[in-house]
């Protein structure tokens, strides 16, 4: 009998290992905290590998608290990152998303904003100073 597991075995240890030299190149880490980081990037792929959506068993995205909390007057917090943006349309694309698949992918409702309500208001505020949108007579 051929032993499958192995192929899959040498493939996770030349992803980790790719993987793990792209960081250090770029990263400065102590000899010591090497085997800990090799460990950390082996334990992600490996649950990847089970599991390819990358979510945790059993999950259904952020609670209503979680999604009302992500909305502040001056930004919206990313559920990719957990930083805060004026505006998610340029982060979303950076992360190869839409809004629309950002709403699939976290189980936000259609209408979760995309841009801060204060920001918003400001830009609307500036747009009626100048009076955009009026013709000229």
């Amino acid at each position: 009998m051929i032993n499958q597991t192995e192929p899959r075995s040498s493939f996770l240890i030349e992803k980790v290992g790719a993987i793990v030299a792209a960081y250090v190149s770029r990263n400065p880490v102590g000899a010591g905290d090497l085997p800990v980081l090799i460990d950390q990037v082996h334990t992600a792929i490996a649950v990847l590998q089970k599991n390819p959506t990358g979510r945790a068993a059993g999950w259904t995205g952020p609670s209503a608290e979680q999604i009302e909390a992500s909305i502040g007057r001056d930004g919206l917090i990313s559920f990719i990152d957990g930083r805060s943006y004026k505006t998610l349309k340029r982060h979303l694309t950076a992360n190869g998303l839409t809004p629309e698949r950002y709403r699939a992918k976290f189980g936000l409702p259609a209408d979760y904003p995309m841009v801060a309500p204060g920001y918003a208001a400001r830009r609307s505020e500036i747009a009626r100073a100048i009076q955009l949108g009026h013709q000229v007579d």
